[in-house]
């Protein structure tokens, strides 16, 4: 007798093996229509699959978490299908799922074009409209190598080749044309709908090495709705209207260039938004208890051996030879007999030689050690992504030393923090996570059972909502992760917390316990911007440009309606900068609406237009980022409601 348990915990016996079709049907025949795959055991599975053993079922309509998934793994292979079928002698490659959509590869010797998208797409449609039944096949390796190599499709043939002997191979059907695929798939093309579209072109190598041929990558996003469609196409319209290079560009913050792959060119205005936030946590950083230092971008490649990063991050990091001169005849050692160094990565093995100069008491924990630390990882040239991934980074960075007594108040303490600063700069939408121990991972269960514990202590009395995220923590010890949710709705990392037994024990760090031994500190990774090059970033797409008075690198333009008002507007553009404001002047002979305009559009948050009577009574007329409204008022009421409109946060405060 064969049990099947159900979500519900109720219990359905089989006289033998059963299908998630028959399952379906057994409780209703409503559920069987919009069933389109099911859960086994927790693994999604093919709805049509025997069940042969008892288990716990769950029927997947496309209500369900895993539909959107499914939809768009079908998708890929839809598009495949209809590529093939109006390009004959195209080959496919692989055909993902990925974040918003899919894509897939093909190989052709005529490149395809945007204008082949709407024949694409509708050739999809149709072949959704044909409802075509989808059926798995399990064939042998030396069959299916076969088959495709007869089909003149090598790279399949490759795939399955460099697959292990005899693995069993699966191919699904979905009519007359088929793939090869791990699975599971919709039970036929009607399922998948028609609230997808073809978003971009791009060149791909074959198996992501630039030795190999290069591909044509299509890529495609899919819905379970054409409403969902919609709010994601209008969501990509306004990302690119947000987008912080475009911004930057036309805001004059910053540019990137080739002959400087992933290091960013900070013009006057961007710098401005850089030293605004950097002065403003460094306030954080001393008002709570942190010492800041320096460290050397050099350092010996020892160090980056003793901490595990030489042999886990090598190929990332850049490596250059420390060539001593002979202090015999002073002939520059010969290639390989030289010491390396390295830029560093990160700074954490740098803090700790701070750590370790001089005796440590466990009296004078907690140690809080920041640093505005620039770093260098060597990303390839196609992840480089703005001032969102690039080569050269700073970070607002730190580390705590302390004793395992310390971690929960230490954990608390920049929870606050972390909550202050990224309300004081306007992202509120944050989620909570606990990243618990990897499968692979240093130090005892004992250990981390405790660290654990002391993270999810130190939530409870925050008071904070969080989420447990099972074996993504860092193989170290597990980490705090802040999921933040921008103004059009994007996810995204920033800072990070991250507790780690490891480190002082690879380095030697110790201090003097109260029983006059040696112990190991817990260090504390942590970072509240985390880099600042993406977190500008961020902020520039999160406020579309118009930074808060406080950011932005132009506070003010004082604007002249005619030319005889000219040296007053330099007056009280003076008086302004005298009050702590960032202003300029535009005494251009151009009309006043012209000269709104163009600020406008620069984002330049206050406008001040003076003319000719404004001039005799010490007047401005101002005129708000966004508004057509303007205020008349004095200037001396203008400056006492804007230097302190202008304030960084917790100068208001």
């Amino acid at each position: 007798m064969l049990q099947i348990t159900l979500p519900d915990g109720s219990i359905r016996p089989y006289d033998g093996p059963v299908t998630g079709t028959g399952i379906a049907e057994d409780i209703s025949k409503s559920l069987a229509k919009k069933a389109i795959a099911m859960k086994v055991d927790g693994a999604v599975r093919d709805i049509w699959d025997w069940i042969e053993k008892d288990a716990t079922v769950e029927i997947i309509t496309r209500d369900s978490a895993e539909a959107l998934d499914l939809v768009r793994h079908d998708a890929a292979h839809l598009l495949a299908q209809a590529v093939q079928a109006l390009f004959p002698g195209t080959q496919v490659t692989i055909g993902p799922v990925i974040e918003d959509g899919f894509y897939y590869d093909f190989a052709r010797k005529e490149p395809f074009s945007t204008e082949d998208f709407e024949k694409i797409e509708k050739k999809m449609g149709e072949l959704v409209d044909a409802d075509l039944p989808t059926k798995k096949e399990v064939w042998s390796r030396d069959e299916a190598i076969a088959k495709f190599d007869s089909m003149g499709e090598t790279y399949k043939a490759e795939i399955i080749r460099d697959l292990p002997q005899g693995e069993d191979i699966k191919v699904y059907h979905h009519g007359d044309w088929f793939d090869l695929c791990r699975g599971p798939h919709l039970p036929s093309t009607k399922h998948i709908g028609k609230s997808f579209k073809l978003m971009k072109l791009a060149g791909a190598y074959w198996r992501g090495d630039h030795r190999n041929e290069q591909l044509q990558r299509i890529y495609g996003t899919a819905w379970l709705s054409d409403k969902d469609l919609k709010a994601h196409l209008t969501r990509l319209e306004e990302a690119e209207k947000r987008d912080h290079r475009r911004l930057g560009r036309e805001m004059d913050l910053f540019h990137l260039q080739p002959e400087a792959q992933g290091s960013v060119f900070w013009h006057a205005k961007g710098f401005t938004i850089w030293r605004e936030l950097e002065a403003y946590i460094r306030r954080q950083l001393d008002a709570d208890g942190y010492e800041e230092v320096k460290t050397p971008q050099l350092l010996d490649s020892v160090f980056w051996q003793q901490s595990g990063h030489w042999a886990k991050f090598r190929e990332n990091m850049f490596v250059v030879p420390d060539e001593v001169p002979n202090t015999e005849d002073d002939a520059p050692l010969l290639s390989g007999e030289a010491d390396m160094m390295a830029l560093k990565p990160m700074n954490c093995p740098a803090h700790v030689q701070i750590f370790k100069q001089g005796i440590k008491s466990y009296r004078d924990l907690p140690i809080r050690m920041a640093e505005f630390g620039c770093c260098h990882r060597n990303e390839p040239h196609g992840a480089l992504h703005g001032l969102m991934r690039v080569r050269q980074f700073t970070q607002d960075d730190a580390h705590i030393f302390c004793r395992e007594d310390q971690i929960v108040d230490e954990t608390i303490r920049f929870l606050n923090l972390f909550a202050t600063v990224y309300g004081d700069v306007g992202f509120t939408d944050i989620t909570y996570k606990i990243a618990t121990r990897p499968e692979v991972r240093a130090g005892s269960d004992e250990a981390w059972d405790r660290a654990e514990q002391m993270l999810e202590e130190a939530f409870k009395q925050s008071g904070l909502d969080y989420e447990i995220l099972p074996g993504e923590g860092a193989f170290y010890g597990p980490k705090l992760e802040f999921h933040l949710t921008d103004a059009i709705g994007r996810t995204w990392q920033c800072g990070t917390f991250q507790l780690d037994y490891v480190l002082p024990e690879r380095l030697d760090a110790a201090y003097v316990g109260e029983d006059g031994n040696r112990h190991r500190p817990v260090m504390l990774h942590r970072a509240v911007f985390g880099s600042f090059e993406r977190f500008i970033g961020l902020l520039i797409e999160q406020y579309a440009g118009r930074m808060p008075l406080w950011l932005a690198p132009v506070q003010m333009v004082v604007a002249t309606v005619t030319t005889d008002a000219n040296e007053y507007a330099e007056k009280i553009a003076q008086e302004f900068r005298a009050a702590g404001m960032r202003v300029e002047t535009d005494l251009r002979n151009e009309k006043i609406n012209y000269k709104v305009r163009e600020h406008s559009h620069a984002k330049v948050p206050l406008i001040a237009v003076v003319g000719g009577r404004e001039a005799e009574e010490r007047k401005l007329s101002l005129r708000r980022l966004g508004s057509k409204d303007s205020t008349v008022m004095g200037v001396d009421e203008a400056l006492t409601e804007l230097k302190t409109e202008a304030l960084a946060p917790d100068l208001k405060r």
